[in-house]
């Protein structure tokens, strides 16, 4: 591709956006720039605390706990509060959460404040997605979400090396850097993002909002087998970092030789996201989605055959492209199922997926390893990615064959309940 057709791609791609979603793509951005604790959260508590690594796990999986528990709840709040007020809830109790952590010495006190950190930095998750969807056309929803999702692993690629830095000079610069730029993903949110939840509907239809509640989250059969898959990609994807890094290290490759082989992914999608967003926007979703699962699960299954940082650098590269593939797709997956009253709740239900899966990986990684070896690991994600394949194309399937879901204009086009400050 030409320099002339990149550039083209890539205002195109960029183009007919509203303005209050690069607002709210900014937020992600700065959110994500200052991400340093969750890098560098291992290493401060063994070296910087000397704690013992059992310690720096348990601390990780309260972090994954706290974000399971808020993952409902935020979604609730996003559909009774609105949008606006719950962002502006979450992460205004990250930037406190993170600033009082850094000032944490006792074990229990550090464990406690690592779940509230977990819980507040999570909860904006739903309330980020059902904005997004609120104020995107549904035809450029899928653009919107790579973007975004681009945001993210661009940011998460320069805290990752910052941290690094930030580490050698002082722990506590980086909790309070972390804080004081999440404190200014909150004032962008207060001040440019008006509230975009659509006005309450008083009908019997399936946009009314009287209707959705986490028991018809849990009642829609379609929606929860999207869950559930999305739960089992998830639990391959994380294999990144927790499998991988084990098995690495088991296998006598230094850390470093981890880190140069998962830059591998950070590097893909901060450069690939925008023309794989061309491929896909137009595509059947049903075969981008099963394409994905068998790229995630036979990447991480050839895990199996490396013995060298360069091919595990290849294996990344398998899984990396089903990461672009299937993260925008199912994002937007999941907004075609969900009521426009009830987005919240089902962008809750799909992160409590994700914040599952975080907690249930290490756990299997581990297990597996220790007990039958790397290899039977590798061969695990190959077959769930199988399964997940299968389940996706089944379900695609039959969401053709039904008559498609309502989708109501944006509302960003109506009215909004609540005036920006």
């Amino acid at each position: 591709m030409s320099v002339a057709a990149l550039r083209r791609a890539t205002r195109e791609t960029v183009s007919g956006l509203p303005r209050e979603f690069w607002w709210l793509w900014t937020s992600t951005l700065v959110n994500r720039l200052g991400a340093f604790v969750a890098t560098f959260m291992a290493l401060y508590l063994t070296l910087g605390r000397g704690y013992s690594a059992t310690y720096a796990g348990l601390v990780a999986a309260l972090h994954g706990l706290g974000g399971v528990v808020s993952s409902i709840g935020a979604g609730v709040m996003t559909d009774r509060l609105g949008r606006r007020p719950t962002l502006l809830v979450a992460q205004a109790s990250t930037a406190a959460s993170v600033a009082l952590l850094g000032f944490m010495h006792h074990p229990v006190a550090i464990a406690g404040v690592a779940f509230l950190v977990g819980a507040a930095s999570n909860a904006s998750r739903p309330a980020v997605q059902a904005m997004m969807a609120d104020i995107v056309r549904p035809e450029d929803r899928v653009r919107a979400f790579s973007l975004n999702y681009w945001a993210i692993n661009l940011g998460f690629a320069v805290s990752s090396m910052a941290a690094g830095f930030i580490a050698e000079v002082s722990y506590l610069a980086g909790f309070l850097i972390e804080a004081g730029m999440t404190a200014v993903c909150a004032v962008v949110v207060f001040v440019k993002l008006p509230e975009s939840r659509p006005p309450r509907q008083t009908g019997t239809g399936k946009g009314g909002g009287d209707e959705v509640r986490l028991g018809t989250v849990l009642r829609d059969r379609r929606f929860m087998g999207v869950v559930g898959l999305s739960f089992l990609v998830a639990l391959v994807f994380q294999q990144g970092a927790v499998g991988l890094p084990v098995a690495m290290g088991t296998a006598g490759f230094s850390p470093a030789d981890y880190g140069l082989a998962l830059a591998v992914n950070g590097v893909l999608i901060v450069a690939l996201q925008i023309p794989v967003t061309r491929f896909i926007e137009r595509r059947d979703p049903a075969r981008i989605l099963v394409v994905s699962s068998l790229l995630a699960g036979y990447g991480f299954g050839l895990t199996a055959f490396a013995g060298s940082v360069g091919v595990f650098a290849l294996t990344v590269c398998v899984w990396t492209l089903g990461e672009m593939l299937n993260a925008p797709t199912q994002t937007g997956l999941v907004v075609r199922l969900s009521p426009t009253q009830g987005r919240g709740r089902y962008q809750g239900m799909y992160t409590l997926s994700w914040s599952v899966a975080a907690l249930v990986a290490p756990l299997m990684s581990g297990l597996v390893i220790d007990r039958f070896g790397a290899e039977w690991l590798w061969g695990m994600c190959a077959v769930i990615g199988t399964v997940a394949a299968i389940g996706y194309a089944v379900l695609m399937r039959r969401l053709d064959a039904q008559e498609p879901a309502t989708d109501e204009a944006p509302a960003a086009t109506a009215k909004p309940e609540v005036s920006p400050a």
